[in-house]
């Protein structure tokens, strides 16, 4: 048995009680885990492991994509997990592994845990049944150009002209920086630097909303125009930037009252 475990959003007391016990379960040497799609910014692999009992095989991306032959070997032996940040198949990475695995006759579960997603709904008050397509702000380096890749504002775009929400990820480089492999390299865009960009490259006017820490005992949710949270401080990571579209009469009482908006954009419909 391979059984996916996501860790959840913050710490190693982030991950669900199923979560736990899965763990537990799993025979000597069988956890593994990978942190470059995401990871825990409140604990480290000392703290997880430390958590729960277990030594911990981190993999890299050639670990899991290319040469992951350790995990099926444990899975096919006995019980195995592999552990995630977040809810553990919202990468692609983790289906094909999921995938792979069932093509070598090994039986698989999934244990899911908080997400990004869901938290950004829950913090901020925006429905999780009006946010549309999602997308992704990457630093200028790492796609090879000085703006905002159109992708990004044409989403936007698109889902405002249907009154959705745009739940922008905050681009996370690990173990790549603008020279090419780094195992040092280790930068999180923050949610000013993000809004700076969407300020420079669309709209300064436009209303976004800032989502830091989430599942932290200290999360902060602030909405303001763009240009008033490129000039912010919003602390540690992990960072979000939703850039909402029309609003219910509760999601616009919401970021007033608990996300600080300013009454002039945030207009109900």
């Amino acid at each position: 048995m391979l059984t996916f475990v996501g860790l959840g959003l913050y710490d190693e007391s982030s991950i669900t009680v199923e979560g736990r016990d899965a763990i537990a379960d799993a025979d000597d040497g069988a956890v593994f885990a990978e942190f470059y799609t995401s990871h825990l910014v409140g604990a480290d692999v000392a703290d997880i492991e430390a958590y729960h009992g277990v030594e911990v095989d981190v993999r890299d991306r050639a670990g899991v994509e290319q040469e992951p032959a350790p995990i099926f070997d444990a899975a096919e032996s006995g019980d195995a997990v592999f552990l995630t940040a977040g809810d553990t198949m919202i990468s692609t990475t983790h289906v094909d592994l999921r995938l792979r695995a069932h093509e070598r006759g090994i039986e698989t579960r999934v244990i899911h845990a908080p997400t990004a997603e869901s938290a950004a709904s829950s913090l901020t008050g925006l429905q999780n049944y009006r946010f549309g397509k999602a997308t992704t702000l990457p630093f200028e380096w790492a796609h090879g150009a000085d703006v905002v890749p159109g992708s990004v504002t044409e989403t936007i775009e698109d889902n405002r002209a249907r009154g959705l929400h745009t739940l922008c990820y905050l681009d996370i480089k690990v173990g790549r920086g603008p020279e090419g492999a780094d195992p040092d390299f280790e930068e999180y865009m923050s949610a000013d630097y993000a809004a700076g960009l969407l300020a420079e490259a669309w709209d300064p006017d436009a209303l976004g909303v800032v989502v830091a820490r989430a599942g932290s005992p200290d999360p902060t949710v602030r909405a303001d125009r763009l240009a008033a949270l490129a000039d912010a401080d919003f602390g540690d990571p992990l960072h979000m930037l939703i850039v909402p579209g029309d609003l219910h009469h509760v999601e616009a009482e919401a970021l007033r009252g608990l996300a600080g908006a300013p009454a002039d954009l945030t207009t109900a419909e």
